[in-house]
């Protein structure tokens, strides 16, 4: 298995990570367990979870995921051989039940990493990720930035001070953030030089043939910063795969949850029924296809699989295999080219 080092550091990582958000939801102790044995017996040794997982998120399920993976931990007594990453939650008005409402404050900050490493029952992590930033941005699908000057958001500085004083604990390896922006990014990396406190390594934004709304900003800095994605929902919640074209598989993500409604629609369907095409022309699995093309990508570090099958898993883990011919590159830019960014 092909590794690469999050950002400057000695820590590498697995070409894919295997993602593990639809453990306990859609999936048992049991199957996550059996994802994980197969999983770093071929070789992938880089997991990511959160605490607010499994999603989509309930007060009821909050810490599950952890908690599948700690046990994992547990029988296994593998922990060394791992990668592991988690994530804390940022502010919501979903997400009462946690905390009375998450904050990057402090305190919040210090409960929520004791309460994922006693689920994960370890005493540290590889890596610890902001999930969301504190202020009003674009993520989670959300176009056309407007402006608030009413957000008055827990300042970046304050949060950063916080991950910094964890890694000087021994407790975090390296930090990283999620659903950043441009300009979310370039004041962590601002704020940890002036000073002196630890620099991100990573960055998990979501990015697919889907959503290559990361290339627009914040590809050219991953690779002059230093700051390498970690690709989420590289497949669009399955939907690259081909298999919600001509019908709507009734234990499908995109069809239990309304909430990944924005992988739907005219112009979603449209694009994934091109590069679909481009997939069985050239005789290729359209999934391995997507995830091939993200794996060749020079600002990637790592691609984020999640699978409820052990099918799904198996094929999304032979992507690595494949590499995409300067043809069916071409014919992906066409289709690119007339459907920019249909899922952001």
């Amino acid at each position: 298995m092909q590794t690469h080092p999050l950002g400057d550091t000695d820590i590498h990582v697995s070409r894919i990570c295997l993602g593990t958000m639809t453990w306990g939801e859609q999936n048992t102790e049991a199957e996550a367990h059996s994802q994980l044995d197969r999983a770093v017996e071929r070789g992938i040794q880089f997991i990511d979870t959160a605490e607010m997982y499994p999603v989509p998120p309930r007060a009821e399920t909050q810490g599950q995921t952890e908690r599948y993976l700690g046990t994992w931990l547990a029988r296994r007594g593998r922990r060394d051989d791992l990668v592991l990453a988690s994530k804390v939650t940022g502010p919501g008005e979903h997400f009462s039940y946690l905390r009375g409402g998450p904050q990057l404050t402090r305190d919040h900050l210090e409960r929520a990493l004791h309460d994922s490493l006693q689920r994960l029952q370890t005493d540290y992590l590889d890596l610890y990720q902001v999930h969301w930033p504190a202020r009003q941005a674009n993520y989670f699908g959300r176009l056309g930035y407007v402006h608030d000057p009413e957000d008055q958001p827990t300042p970046i500085e304050e949060t950063l001070k916080v991950l910094a004083d964890f890694v000087r604990a021994g407790k975090v390896r390296a930090i990283g953030i999620s659903n950043e922006t441009p300009w979310g990014l370039m004041q962590y990396l601002r704020l940890a030089e002036q000073a002196g406190l630890p620099r991100v390594v990573s960055i998990q934004n979501p990015y697919s043939l889907l959503n290559r709304s990361f290339e627009v900003g914040l590809a050219e800095m991953a690779i002059r910063e230093r700051v390498g994605l970690l690709a989420y929902s590289p497949l669009a919640f399955g939907v690259l795969s081909g298999k919600y074209l001509d019908a709507s598989p009734p234990d499908g993500r995109v069809t239990l949850y309304s909430r990944f409604s924005r992988y739907s629609g005219d112009t979603a369907t449209a694009a994934t029924r091109a590069y679909v095409d481009i997939a069985r022309r050239h005789g290729l699995s359209p999934a391995r296809m997507a995830l091939a093309f993200c794996h060749s990508r020079p600002f990637v570090t790592s691609t984020i699989i999640g699978a409820t099958k052990p099918e799904q898993l198996e094929e999304d883990m032979d992507s690595l295999d494949d590499v995409l011919s300067d043809e069916v590159l071409a014919e992906i830019e066409a289709v690119h080219a007339r459907y920019p960014i249909p899922c952001p």
